[in-house]
């Protein structure tokens, strides 16, 4: 029965599960909006268990469904999906903890919100237990369904929620957007909503005719066929800029193709302007056949081969007649022009919409749309360097086409690679026939042409006799280069003057290792002779920093900006966990974790073979040069090598990578490297000593050192016990604090022996704590916030509120694997105050009685 049906109030199973004068949840009503937009809202909610609250409004209220293990944008993952009573549409803002002994008891955190649109009458798919709708959201996009599957009798009705396939469908062996974006879109939006990208009317309808689809599109101008658009190029990236939203598509491995249709009639367009339209009649007879009268197309075309995938080689050949171009697949990915309407300043999401919804209908096994993919870049480009594709191209999908090179189009390679000129070669040594080397050069800003280096591989004997036979018609007497021929020995394997020059007219696309310093290319491999792009276009392609965005570059396995080595291998047996988890981990943490480590000398334990292998505690660089960390120089300490500094998100990751599991922090920073500006209560449960011990011992040491006038703030040690820490103001020397903190404990122990131990072995605390006041000596070193520990379940040192200490259950509560889910919920540093607190210890010392000749 519907919201419109029934004649009880649909929100009043929501009012009497709840007490309104205990929970802060909103108690609402039924209020229609005038908005013609449909909201909905998924939060997150950490009750008895985990579970994600997935909402629709409709009629004035929000129905609801409980679904445990979230969302998926894999159609294959068919996810529970329990009908819950209604709630108003005020609780779509909701955040909050819900007290205990309340319905519901838990955190909530909004984790996605945005709009949806349903598929056709939205109250009969209901009754008829099956709704289809758009969703268009930060996080979510793209046709979803819900399906009933209640046999008739239950409390609660269970449905399923799965992602339909279209093209923002991806396997979860992929991307998993429930562990990739865990955090509250209203504390960290992912984008700003706009009329653009989230108005229902804004969009095409699914079942609108194809030639009524740019009617009333924002952005869309009724405008005669321009005769020329040129195409949108992309910016190469070392990464993606935080800012606005993308979508991610495969970088082919083809030739640029625009398509020109003016009644009916195709015209097929180089990048360069080339009409191709005689290469490839069999393709401008399918395009005929889409029916459509006026547009302008563009894609890639491309060759695929037996497992489906784009090769350029194989491009080649059918152009060079060797192959039939009747193989050749067009991916169109945008519409610039379509049916009398100008779309350029149209959003991307909007006409990659109107083209996928075409191509569903008219699109034929060649003629295809270019399938695009949500967040998480790094696991994207991982996947198409796997599967030996050339990178992804990322679009902001709110920005307008723009017929130049842009930042809202940035593409992520897998290899450095990019055309050059070829202005000379050299033949092979035995077989004049033949090429052994092609001499390469680039445009420099001031149109000069530079010489890069040479490439001497990648071609077969054919090739290669079909390369000197090319280049031989055009060879010239000097070297083209405006610094002339270069120096004897430059070019590898070639003995001077026994270069062949050519007029700098044909185009070699190459790949190759890395530049060195004076612009020379290194470990070169031919790709193909680039016939669809001009020879005046040819500069040395630098990548930029887009944005503020983190880097993300390419490799196998890549996370973030590192390429990890030995991504499976299990670094901790009992958890399954493996080394690419705990680079992730530290990528996603280094917001968090860097306070605790900038400035501040760290050492690093290091496990090659996992945990259970060997261990090493390094101090010092020794010799492995992780990239991003810097050297400190201890100055006021003679003799002492310097000391290492992770101070930034690369450096963090870059570590992990090279089998860094524990950082371990001084009690000082750079600034001050003999004056601590902290200090450490390390409490060290012995054998058998209940946890419930250790929570008391916390707030026993609190509690003196509050009697002291000193505030302390807490943490978990990741492994069996918890860290008192207290901010100082840099003023004492490291003896004298070290020697106040061991009174401190020596005074605990005196007033509760039978807690409380001074000595640190083993034998001495059997079901007792040592407070370890050794972590304030001058070089002692303490697990840092957030850091993993080399142990058992790979547990995390996590900072925490006192309130919080009575919940805890041990001092690893949260692991590499749970950790960030952990912080999703918080809402407020539960240390923020901790960084503005420079206390000193004078009051203290007069206190306790304490002088340094009194210490020990």
């Amino acid at each position: 029965m519907t919201a419109r049906d029934t004649p009880v109030d649909p929100l009043e199973r929501y009012w009497s599960k709840r007490d309104f004068a205990v929970t802060s949840e909103p108690r609402g009503e039924r209020k229609a909006r005038n908005s013609q937009a449909l909201s909905f809202v998924i939060q997150k909610h950490a009750a008895s268990r985990l579970h994600y609250d997935f909402r629709l409004e409709l009629d004035g209220v929000l129905l609801s469904w409980a679904v445990p293990k979230g969302p998926s944008f894999d159609p294959a993952d068919k996810r529970m999906a329990i009908h819950v009573e209604d709630h108003p549409l005020s609780y779509g803002s909701f955040e909050g903890t819900i007290p205990p002994k309340q319905y519901g008891a838990g955190t909530v955190i909004v984790w996605d919100n945005g709009t949806w649109e349903p598929v056709g009458d939205p109250r009969e798919g209901l009754a008829k237990g099956k709704l289809l709708f758009h969703l268009y959201g930060q996080k979510l996009a793209g046709l979803w369904e819900l399906v009933k599957i209640a046999k008739g009798g239950e409390k609660q009705e269970p449905w399923i929620l799965f992602k339909k396939r279209d093209g923002f469908a991806r396997p979860k062996a992929e991307y998993d957007v429930v562990s990739a974006l865990p955090d509250s879109v209203i504390a960290k939006p992912l984008k700003k909503a706009s009329a653009a990208d989230t108005a229902p009317e804004s969009r095409p309808k699914p079942e609108r005719k194809v030639d009524e689809a740019d009617q009333g599109r924002p952005g869309a101008v009724k405008a005669p066929l321009p005769a020329k658009i040129s195409p949108q190029l992309a910016t190469l990236a070392t990464g993606v800029p935080a800012t606005g939203t993308w979508v991610y598509e495969i970088k082919f491995d083809g030739y640029r193709l625009m398509t020109r249709i003016q009644d009916g009639k195709p015209t097929l367009v180089t990048r360069g302007g080339n009409d191709w339209s005689a290469k490839m009649p069999s393709l401008v007879r399918e395009l005929e056949q889409l029916g459509v009268q006026s547009a302008w197309l563009d894609g890639e075309i491309v060759v695929l081969d037996e497992h489906g995938l784009p090769k350029f080689n194989a491009l080649q050949n059918a152009f060079d007649r060797k192959t039939s171009t009747d193989q050749i697949v067009y991916f169109l990915f945008d519409v610039p022009y379509f049916e009398g309407y100008d779309l350029r300043e149209a959003p991307l999401s909007a006409r990659r919409q109107l083209l996928d919804e075409f191509l569903k209908e008219r699109g034929t096994d060649r003629i295809r749309f270019s399938a695009a993919f949500g967040a998480d870049p790094a696991s994207i480009l991982s996947s198409a360097c796997r599967m030996g594709l050339e990178g992804v191209v990322a679009k902001r999908i709110d920005a307008p086409y723009a017929s130049r090179r842009t930042e809202t189009w940035i593409k992520l390679k897998c290899q450095l690679r990019q055309e050059f000129l070829i202005a000379g070669y050299t033949d092979r040594t035995g077989e004049a026939s033949q090429i052994g080397s092609l001499l390469l050069g680039v445009h420099a800003p001031n149109g000069e042409l530079v010489s890069v280096g040479s490439v001497g591989t990648g071609w077969d004997a054919k090739e290669a006799a079909g390369l000197k036979k090319r280049l031989s018609k055009i060879e010239t007497d000097k070297p083209p280069f405006a610094a002339g021929a270069s120096k004897p020995g430059r070019w590898s394997k070639r003995a001077a003057g026994s270069e062949r020059w050519v007029t700098p007219s044909l185009v070699a696309e190459v790949s190759f290792s890395d530049w060195t310093p004076d612009g020379q290319i290194r470990h070169a491999t031919y790709v193909a002779l680039r016939i669809d792009k001009p020879a005046t276009g040819i500069v040395r392609e630098t990548a930029k920093q887009v944005g503020a965005g983190p880097v993300r570059t390419a490799g196998k396995s890549a996370a973030g900006g590192i390429k990890v080595s030995n991504a499976d291998r299990v670094i901790d047996p009992s958890s399954g966990l493996t080394k690419l988890d705990l680079v992730r981990y530290y990528e996603s943490i280094a917001q968090w974790m860097l306070p605790h480590l900038e400035g501040r000398p760290c050492s690093l334990v290091r496990g090659p073979s996992g945990i259970q292998g060997q261990l090493f505690f390094q101090k010092h660089d020794e010799k492995i040069s992780i990239p991003g960390i810097k050297e400190l120089d201890p100055g006021f300490w003679p003799g002492h090598g310097a000391l290492l500094e992770v101070g930034s998100a690369q450096a963090l990751a870059s570590a992990a990578q090279m089998n860094v599991i524990e950082f371990h922090t001084w009690n000082s920073t750079a600034k001050n490297f003999d004056k601590p500006d902290r200090m450490i209560f390390d409490l060290d449960p012995g054998e058998g000593t209940p946890w419930q011990h250790v929570q008391d011992a916390a707030v026993l040491v609190r509690t003196l050192l509050s009697e002291l006038g000193l505030e302390a703030w807490l943490k978990t040690s990741g492994g069996k016990g918890l860290h008192v820490v207290v901010p100082l103001a840099p003023r004492l020397d490291y003896d004298t604090v070290k020697d106040f903190s061991q009174a401190v404990v020596q005074h605990l122990a005196r007033a509760i022996p039978s807690r409380f131990v001074v000595k640190s072995g083993p034998s001495n605390r059997v079901g007792k704590l040592f407070v370890d006041y050794l972590r304030n000596g001058h070089g002692a070193t303490t697990a840092a916030a957030f850091s993993a520990r080399a142990r058992p379940g790979l547990g995390v040192s996590m900072p925490v509120s006192w309130d919080d200490l009575a919940k805890l259950k041990s001092g690893a509560q949260w692991t590499i694997a749970t950790a960030r889910e952990h912080l999703s919920f918080q809402t407020e540093d539960p240390w923020k105050g901790y960084w503005a607190k420079k206390q000193t210890l004078t009051r203290a010392m007069k206190t306790l009685g304490f002088s340094a000749r009194k210490a020990g």
